[in-house]
């Protein structure tokens, strides 16, 4: 490749298409891999929250809280398709924290973060109000319900690398680093088609280490550096269960342990129940959910509910590993939730390295990874702060209007069922009539997959998100694999391998408009 690009970026998490994304929006020429699928690390396996992070005031971590804050709204105003404001109900447990710290910690969360669009905290009288009717009867008078936000952690870094590519970046997925070597001056990034197994080489006046749970594995393949900080890797995993409430509030429960755990409306029919903290030690592509994980989670859970939550009533689980600075904390959830940039200068070339970070803060993280690198980058003047003003891709209509987006789609394509519609409305928002075209029926979507996957569908995001497997389709660009039975995915990755052409290969886009 001849071109020689201002940023090469390592890793397709969220932290590497936001940087992607503010960088290409200043003028500079960017080129981004990823050795997997986007999201496919710990992008797509949170607790699928934007929010302040109530828990850290504990550990009098204010500016990790107030920065997440401030980033809700913005990131709901930009992405109102994808992103929702979601109340949450901490019930008082009388043998935990007192009610007067909940009160003061709740207080500060509302105050400190520019809360305009959400609601304010509210105390609830749980003998009374709905969201006390699923908890154990006579053990819980006395809540607490405050707003934080819900995300659809996969679509945001997917989309945020399509609008990165639609300003002209160039994504290549399943695509690995394997060497880092400096030549002639610059940053030279040999490329490894993992499909083909073809090679290639970026030239780049300026890198930057988005790995991830990998940041030190990307270290090793010849940098040249010896990074002072470390990575502690810890393991969060998550359970979802059969819909245990019939309301539409998240629960916030606190364990005697001192950690919290989350149930959460989820997929309209499921509640999705997490997080766990614990120290990983393995490969991060190898980490799943240990039977102790979720007997935990069950136990925590059950604590609060009238009806107990078994390990036989799961449906789905998932694991990611966080990347968190080693900050030599003692226990794996008193580790900072924060991100450190360690930038070094080998050669003369500067290499920025991202240790943490949360989904929540992805957007300021990008900002404040670019205030870094401006000395480097010749865009860097351009365009400062842009992001928090531009919607992602099918993010432009305001916050109240998603009933209005879904009621447009039934009008223009009545043969939608209302349940199809919502899904694609808060997938695609205004670019899902892009995506159904000029259809005047079912037939036209072409091959039905089941749980309203259709083959229109399927082709738009070969075509436009870089999908290649069933596995990409059904578990990160939707959660459709909660609902279709194994042999209709296994019928759609048949399709896939059938299907998959040239033209639609993600490995060859080259930034072409959307």
């Amino acid at each position: 490749m001849g071109q020689i690009y201002d940023l090469a970026i390592i890793g397709g998490g969220v932290n590497g298409c936001g940087i992607a994304r503010d960088a290409v929006g200043r003028g500079n020429s960017v080129f981004l891999c990823e050795m997997n699928d986007l999201a496919s690390g710990t992008s797509s396996w949170s607790t699928k929250l934007i929010h302040g992070g109530l828990r850290y005031l504990e550990y009098y971590d204010f500016k990790l809280v107030r920065h997440a804050l401030l980033e809700r709204e913005i990131l709901w105003q930009i992405a109102p398709h994808i992103i929702r404001p979601l109340r949450f109900v901490l019930p008082h447990h009388a043998g935990l924290r007192p009610a007067w710290l909940l009160r003061l910690g709740l207080f500060l969360y509302d105050y400190i973060g520019g809360r305009k669009l959400l609601p304010a905290t509210r105390t609830l009288n749980l003998t009374t109000d709905e969201t006390g009717k699923p908890l154990a009867p006579g053990r819980f008078t006395r809540g607490f319900e405050y707003s934080d936000c819900f995300v659809d952690d996969a679509r945001l870094v997917v989309l945020t690398a399509r609008d990165a590519a639609d300003r002209g970046a160039v994504i290549r997925t399943r695509a690995r680093a394997t060497e880092i070597r400096q030549a002639d001056g610059l940053w030279q990034v040999t490329v490894q088609d993992t499909s083909t197994g073809e090679r290639s080489t970026v030239s780049a006046r300026t890198l930057v280490n988005a790995g991830g749970p990998w940041v030190e594995n990307v270290l090793a393949v010849g940098a040249g550096v010896n990074a002072k900080a470390k990575v502690r890797l810890v393991q969060g995993s998550h359970i979802v269960v059969p819909k245990l409430y019939n309301h539409d509030r998240a629960y916030i429960f606190q364990n005697a342990d001192g950690r919290i755990v989350f149930a959460i409306p989820y997929q309209d029919d499921f509640t999705l129940i997490g997080t766990t903290d614990i120290d990983y030690h393995g490969d991060p592509a190898d980490v799943k959910i240990s039977a102790d994980e979720i007997n935990y989670l069950c136990k925590s859970v059950s604590e609060y509910l009238a009806r107990p939550v078994l390990a036989e009533d799961v449906v789905w689980t998932y694991s990611g590993v966080r990347p968190l600075y080693d900050d030599g904390a003692n226990e794996a959830k008193a580790a900072t939730r924060d991100y450190v940039f360690e930038l070094d200068l080998p050669g003369g070339l500067p290499l920025l390295s991202i240790y943490g970070g949360k989904i929540t803060t992805y957007r300021r993280l990008a900002e404040e990874a670019l205030q870094k690198l401006a000395p480097y980058l010749k865009g860097s003047k351009a365009k400062e702060g842009w992001t928090a003003h531009a919607t992602l891709p099918g993010g432009d209509f305001d916050v109240s209007a998603v009933d209005a987006l879904i009621a447009e789609l039934l009008r223009d394509y009545p043969f939608l069922t209302p349940a199809h519609a919502n899904r694609l409305a808060h997938a695609y928002g205004t670019r899902a009539a892009k995506m159904l075209g000029t259809a005047k029926s079912s037939v036209d979507l072409g091959q039905a997959f089941g749980a309203t996957l259709t083959e229109r569908e399927v082709r738009y995001l070969m075509a436009h998100e870089w999908a290649v497997s069933a596995e990409d389709i059904v578990w990160r660009r939707s959660k459709l694999g909660l609902r279709l039975s194994k042999d209709e995915i296994a019928s759609l990755d048949q399709w896939l391998q059938v299907n998959r052409t040239q033209p639609v290969n993600p490995m060859r886009e080259a930034g072409a408009r959307s």
